[in-house]
């Protein structure tokens, strides 16, 4: 998680909650990798010298690298393979030896026999169709993403933070911008059509955390590591847009983003733009890092979330601490606000997010949801009576705000989840994971898309949160990541749910 001193990328990092590990999946057979065949002190490139091709010698150990897994994983399908037939065969040789038993000997005892025989058959026939759906299943995962490139196209690229990006948001006044926090200790406010940095915010000590911003005023809610959240005022002027990218053109001069250097930074760097210092207001009061904060509807109180294990609300205004909330048994990491009722829900590590509910002014309930087995990265309302909760555990679920005992949806991953946002009109989930991948599902829990990913476009480390833009009839999603760039995708929506 973000980290409340140091703007390295290694230190930041480093300060993360450490994930628990899980053991990977070992088959029973122990299988030779090929590689420990290889003499001592020879690598993929050594063996490749002397083969004529152009292509560079880490991209050409790379490429070995990920046939080796293909190779490994159909290795793997057919180990397993070999094993269900020597199943199926152990079946049918008892078949047919109870078969001969049966032959003049008791008539309810072959009864008894054949029943069993038909229990037998039906065990044979469910090995096959699992061992079906499981080479279906990896073979699907190496088709094209042709599909998601049509249904998703990079639309901008920000960079300019010189540390990993935690956060992201999108104004809700006019003139729309995207505001980004980030482990370098400043919030950048970017031109959502040029890419162009228009102002930075540096009056945090630590790490920023989360922006958010007022839902009527041109003012932003920052949390921080140094204990703090400051609301700010902004003030800036959009640029003449430029005309997109060309994405299609080839890519034969275009550096490879995997092989940018840690420390280059492209765009208009923080110096290079206004800067705001001093902060409109600071909210003090927590005992730890300050992970998220969030406007209540109508924008006079704000909810902060520590990892002192309590979130406070306080008045704009005066700045006044007016409610502690506590109950979490481990550091919280998120905490949203519902957008046109008084409701609050914040998630933690102790695998549980809580509702707070603050639209009677003389009873403040609260909700405790026990649906996940790992911590709980973030929880967020809906437009309808929804919230969906994402987790380390890999999985997002889908709750109903008029019954929580248990979710109506579980989505299941293959990676953590992180911060998860949910588009307003369609209602469409957009999933950060650990792996750099963001993948699209609807209500339902129907995979929709998974955004394109190469060395031209998409993020090369952990992707942490994302964001969505509805307004002038366009859908954009905005993504973050450790790796100091936000990305602006344009989502076709009609293709997208076409598809589904």
């Amino acid at each position: 998680m973000p980290v409340e001193g140091g703007s390295g990328s290694g230190s930041a990092s480093a300060a993360r909650h450490p994930k628990q590990k899980r053991k990977a999946h070992s088959l029973s057979i122990r299988r030779t990798n090929s590689t420990e065949e290889r003499p001592p002190g020879i690598l993929r490139g050594d063996m490749l010298e002397g083969q004529d091709s152009k292509l560079p010698l880490p991209l050409r150990n790379n490429l070995l690298d990920l046939f080796g897994q293909i190779e490994r994983e159909f290795e793997n399908l057919y180990i397993e393979n070999l094993e269900l037939r020597r199943e199926i065969d152990s079946l049918n040789e008892r078949l047919t030896g109870d078969g001969q038993a049966i032959e003049g000997g008791d008539p309810n005892k072959g009864a008894q026999k054949a029943k069993a025989s038909h229990s037998t058959s039906q065990l044979s026939q469910k090995l096959k169709t699992t061992y079906k759906a499981s080479t279906s299943k990896i073979v699907s995962s190496f088709k094209a993403t042709t599909g998601s490139r049509a249904l998703c196209q990079l639309l901008k690229e920000y960079i300019g933070h010189r540390d990993g990006i935690w956060d992201l948001s999108m104004t809700r006044t006019q003139p729309l911008v995207l505001g980004t926090a980030s482990a370098d200790h400043s919030a950048l406010l970017w031109s959502i059509e040029t890419g162009k940095c228009l102002l930075r915010y540096a009056g945090h000590a630590g790490s920023v955390n989360s922006i958010k911003f007022h839902p009527t005023e041109q003012m932003a809610l920052t949390a921080s590591g140094d204990q703090t959240a400051h609301i700010w005022r902004y003030m800036v002027q959009l640029p003449a847009p430029q005309p997109p990218p060309d994405v299609s053109a080839p890519c034969d001069d275009d550096q490879d983003s995997s092989d940018r250097e840690e420390g280059e930074v492209d765009g208009d760097g923080p110096s290079e733009v206004p800067t705001v210092r001093v902060a409109t207001a600071t909210l003090r009061s927590h005992q730890g890092v300050v992970i998220a904060a969030d406007w209540l509807v109508g924008g006079r109180q704000v909810v902060t979330a520590s990892w002192d294990r309590a979130a406070n609300l306080y008045e704009v205004e005066t700045s006044e601490l007016v409610h502690t909330l506590t109950g979490h048994d481990q550091e919280l990491t998120h905490c949203c606000t519902h957008p046109t009722q008084r409701l609050v829900v914040t998630s933690s590590r102790d695998t549980t997010f809580r509702l707070w509910d603050f639209r009677d002014p003389s009873i403040h309930s609260v909700n405790v949801f026990q649906g996940h087995t790992d911590t709980v990265t973030s929880a967020v309302f809906t437009v309808g009576d929804n919230v969906v909760s994402g987790s380390d555990d890999r999985t997002v679920k889908v709750w109903d705000l008029k019954n929580m005992r248990s979710p109506i949806t579980t989505i299941r991953t293959d990676s953590a989840v992180n911060r998860i946002s949910v588009s307003a009109n369609q209602r469409i989930i957009a999933l950060p994971h650990d792996n750099r991948q963001v993948r699209l599902f609807d209500m339902s829990g129907v995979r929709l898309a998974r955004l394109p990913r190469s060395n031209r476009m998409g993020h090369r480390r952990m992707v942490c949160c994302t964001a969505w833009n509805e307004e002038n009839q366009a859908c954009n999603l905005f993504t973050c990541g450790f790796d100091r760039q936000a990305i602006g995708w344009n989502i076709n929506i009609p293709a997208l749910l076409q598809e589904k």
